[in-house]
């Protein structure tokens, strides 16, 4: 994670490109679920943008967004491209949804996002065992009155899951650790690692990760 590399890309793109994108993920936008009180959550006016909005915007700050949201804007990497509405239901077939992005772009950011969750990456405890994951780590100082607070924070983690042929997408949000730890990447990551563990057992998901002599064996 570097907030810097973040900003500095955010500068060299034009305004109106860098809220399109944002916006593109379906930030500060009802997800299609209609839960009653859905949070709407904040992406700022466009015309009122300064350069330091937009270097802090990149790395998260000055926005804010649901965790249904942002596993909305999740799902819009997982199914290369396309922005879809939420539901709470199951569905018979995928709700019409709009292309927001290229397949391609899409897959290139999934295949830079796994090393988050590789050896060296900020994320190695959201790995599970045979599958690659894509995903991200986040740490956030919780807002206040008159700004941020100073010891709460926001951690979390999002990802897909399997990387090469994503099937599930998932956010886990934990809302002011109280232990020695609080980034995200060792409060929330563990947590994903669990639940997508147990997930990929009960629905049968072909692992996509596992080690050669596995695959030998199976080939028997």
């Amino acid at each position: 994670s570097s907030n810097v590399a973040a900003s500095k890309i955010a500068l060299s793109l034009k305004p109106e490109q860098l809220w399109q994108d944002f916006s593109a993920f379906g930030l500060a936008e009802p997800t299609g679920a209609y839960f009653p009180g859905e949070a709407m959550g904040h992406l700022p006016d466009l015309q009122k943008w300064r350069k330091l909005d937009r270097a802090t915007l990149a790395y998260g700050y000055g926005v804010s967004s649901s965790a249904l949201q942002l596993a909305r804007g999740y799902m819009v990497l997982a199914n290369g491209g396309i922005l879809r509405p939420v539901s709470f239901v199951k569905v018979d077939k995928p709700a019409q949804g709009r292309r927001v992005f290229s397949q391609d772009d899409m897959k290139q950011v999934l295949t830079m996002m796994e090393r988050v969750v590789q050896p060296g990456g900020t994320a190695q405890k959201a790995a599970v065992e045979n599958y690659t994951v894509a995903g991200k780590t986040g740490t956030v100082k919780k807002a206040a009155s008159g700004g941020y607070a100073d010891k709460q924070y926001l951690s979390l983690f999002a990802g897909v899951i399997p990387a090469t042929q994503p099937r599930l997408a998932m956010v886990v949000m934990i809302d002011d650790p109280q232990g020695k730890e609080y980034y995200g990447g060792l409060v929330a990551a563990p947590v994903f690692s669990e639940v997508m563990t147990g997930a990929m057992r009960l629905l049968n998901i072909t692992p996509d990760d596992l080690p050669m002599t596995q695959m030998r064996v199976a080939r028997k």
